[in-house]
């Protein structure tokens, strides 16, 4: 059964749970893709045109043969009452390709990110198998009319899809209000990317306490400062964008390094000691499951994490330190430092947090 697949992020950008599901799907089924990129579903903010774009740092790659990738034309006006007569014309070609690609055999469509594009898509294809992946909470990163038009595309389009997947534990049981069954699929790691265990270094290291992503609105500054202060003999490392900085001065101890590539990350997550998930406790990241968790894991780095989404769910997993307002910050860093993986526990833990085990657990037993 060949797929279109309505994806959350850019073809163009590093591989993320979307790219590993497509990949997955066509080592299973050999049918073509026809992969759509996402497009605004918000109304612009005004950081958009003050906040410097990322690096980017895309897929070198080109596309494969079997995989078709197509950008919708748009315009930034989805949430706006009758804007679907608009989009729809500027989608007039796209919805030819995809009948004409439907044509040619039976199709399954996986969206994953609702929108007025996935809608129109559903009603025009009526006899096309339908799964629904959510990968995040998507009205949670809107405000105002973007989030009210969110919750309202992604009821309806929960409304017209039987088959329902989550990321998380949390955003299951949210969407389960919703409708029911959902099938949960947490997030993996990509384990080709990363170095071989045997290459690993599982000892002591430069006592380097390290956070690799975005330092957006959801990253707890208060609590990486508090740690640092805790800690001044340990160096805490912080790689990503700054999307939102600080206004308190930082500890000598915290570095600020930029952006880099997801090999690059990779690599200097391997220098780390122990792996940072400090991430504020609100509605962005209470559906959360960390990719950064299992990759941090997968190098056999302890884990410090704050209480949220699915994190929230480990705190007696081995290797992981859940920390909540008033904890003793330096016993805690002191115990996850002396904390030391093993090559064996390491492999058993990449064997049991790759993608396509948790693909196999979807409910895709008419597509694949």
């Amino acid at each position: 059964m060949r797929m279109i697949y309505l994806s959350a992020v850019p073809w163009a950008s590093f591989s993320q749970r979307p790219h590993h599901f497509v990949n997955w799907y066509h080592q299973q089924t050999g049918e073509p893709v026809l992969w759509i990129d996402p497009y605004p579903t918000r109304l612009p903010t005004l950081s958009d045109f003050t906040r410097a774009p990322p690096v980017a740092h895309e897929q070198s790659a080109a596309p494969p043969p079997w995989l078709h990738v197509r950008k919708p034309r748009s315009l930034p006006i989805e949430p706006l009452p009758g804007s679907a007569l608009l989009l729809t014309q500027l989608w007039r070609n796209l919805f030819k390709e995809a009948a004409a690609f439907c044509a040619q055999g039976p199709c399954m469509l996986c969206v994953g990110k609702p929108s007025e594009l996935a809608l129109q898509l559903l009603a025009r294809l009526p006899g096309s198998h339908a799964v629904y992946d959510a990968m995040d909470d998507f009205p949670a990163f809107y405000q105002g009319l973007s989030r009210r038009a969110m919750e309202r595309r992604q009821a309806q389009l929960i409304r017209r899809i039987s088959n329902v997947m989550a990321s998380s534990t949390p955003l299951r049981d949210k969407l389960l209000g919703m409708t029911n069954p959902v099938q949960l699929a947490l997030n993996a790691c990509d384990m080709q990317a990363l170095a071989p265990i045997e290459s690993l270094d599982l000892g002591a290291k430069q006592q380097v306490l390290g956070y690799v992503g975005t330092l957006g609105r959801w990253f707890d500054w208060d609590l990486v400062i508090a740690l640092a202060r805790a800690n001044p003999a340990n160096r805490i490392r912080l790689i990503g964008p700054l999307f939102t900085p600080t206004s308190c001065l930082l500890p000598d101890n915290i570095e600020l390094l930029p952006d880099c590539s997801h090999a690059d990350a990779i690599a200097a997550m391997a220098t780390f000691s122990v792996g940072l998930i400090p991430f504020k406790l609100n509605r962005l990241t209470a559906s959360v499951d960390p990719i950064k968790f299992y990759e941090y894991r997968a190098l056999g780095l302890p884990v410090i994490s704050t209480r949220f989404g699915e994190m929230a769910l480990r705190d007696r997993e081995p290797g992981v330190w859940i920390v909540d307002k008033g904890s003793d910050l330096r016993k805690t860093a002191v115990e996850a430092l002396a904390s030391r993986s093993d090559y064996s526990t390491v492999h058993q833990f990449r064997e049991a947090h790759r993608w396509a085990q948790r693909f196999c657990a979807m409910p895709l037993n008419d597509g694949v």
